[in-house]
């Protein structure tokens, strides 16, 4: 397949019309129409449909759109590194950073880093919840990922355990501070703000809980950390948190924390990246330094011997 091709297939599809993106891409709408007829008779399938509104991929288009995005990103990628051949690393890197985990701690010491040993390495740091930063990591849209989970196999993906953390439970000074640790089953009279569900924090205390036969009184479930802190901060109610984040809600608000035992309760967290697609040189040496600064975080899982190499989970 021609590389010029997949990229008009892939504009194409991002637009939604054959026009505008004959427009855009400065090619006369018969020719791009010629070039996506050439395509689909290489592949010998029908990749798009033709409404009143634009145009629309097939299945068999939405396959060849998520492989087009790779091979384009990966060309892009392989120039990149010609370019910078002996000439010190440089290009674009996508970190993600689970929020309220101790993921979002390694921001500043990883910009700080990357700038002071690879200063043509451009971060873009993305701070957004694990199950959407494994599906840009799947999809080949993020080099890396830090998050909560790993403990189960994910088809397409790949997980360096980097260290554990302790749950704890966090309420407002107007509710008189239980003692610490505090048992699990305490947390049965109390109203709880809690993630939903899916949320990895969530699916460790609602284990916990099944296991010692407690059905924690959820009042509102809640994923933002900042309307957490809120909620703590106007004493509606206690909520459970990993040890990084309930140590910033307690430094920011009028409130108290304490770890969680009988069962005591952990959360991994793990460098996600994918499990087929290679790492591009300034992805790797941005992997490097991140497990350099794992390394100096207490309880971390790394030996010092750990070269990084990753284990599927």
């Amino acid at each position: 397949m021609n590389l010029k091709r997949l990229q008009y297939f892939v504009k194409i599809v991002d637009i939604g019309n054959l026009t505008q993106a004959a427009d855009i891409l400065h090619v006369a709408q018969p020719a791009l129409s010629q070039q996506l007829a050439t395509l689909e008779s290489e592949v010998r399938q029908q990749l798009l449909v033709r409404t009143p509104r634009g145009v629309t991929p097939t299945e068999a288009g939405m396959v060849l759109y998520r492989h087009a995005q790779l091979i384009l990103r990966q060309c892009d990628q392989a120039r990149v590194d010609m370019r910078a051949a002996g000439q010190g690393i440089s290009g674009a890197v996508s970190v993600g950073l689970a929020p309220g985990t101790a993921a979002a701690g390694l921001a500043m010491p990883l910009l700080v880093a990357t700038r002071s040993r690879h200063p043509g390495v451009v971060l873009y740091l993305n701070e957004t919840y694990g199950t959407t930063l494994s599906e840009l990591v799947m999809n080949g849209r993020m080099d890396l990922a830090v998050l909560y989970g790993g403990g189960q196999s994910v088809h397409g993906l790949t997980f360096q355990p980097l260290l554990r953390e302790s749950l704890y439970l966090v309420g407002p000074s107007s509710i008189p501070a239980l003692s610490d640790p505090v048992p699990l089953e305490r947390i049965g009279e109390m109203d709880l703000f809690l993630p939903r569900p899916y949320n990895v924090v969530r699916k460790v205390v609602d284990a916990a809980c099944a296991g010692i036969g407690l059905v924690p009184r959820v009042v509102a479930e809640i994923e933002s950390a900042s309307t957490l802190a809120s909620v703590i901060a106007a004493g509606m109610g206690v909520t459970i948190l990993p040890g990084s984040m309930a140590k910033q809600v307690v430094e920011s608000t009028s409130a108290w924390h304490a770890r969680i035992v009988d069962p005591a309760i952990e959360v991994p967290l793990a460098l996600c990246q994918s499990d087929h697609l290679p790492l591009s040189e300034p992805a790797a040496a941005i992997r490097q330094i991140l497990l350099e600064l794992v390394r100096e975080l207490p309880g971390n899982l790394l030996s010092s011997k750990d070269d990084g190499i990753l284990k599927r989970a």
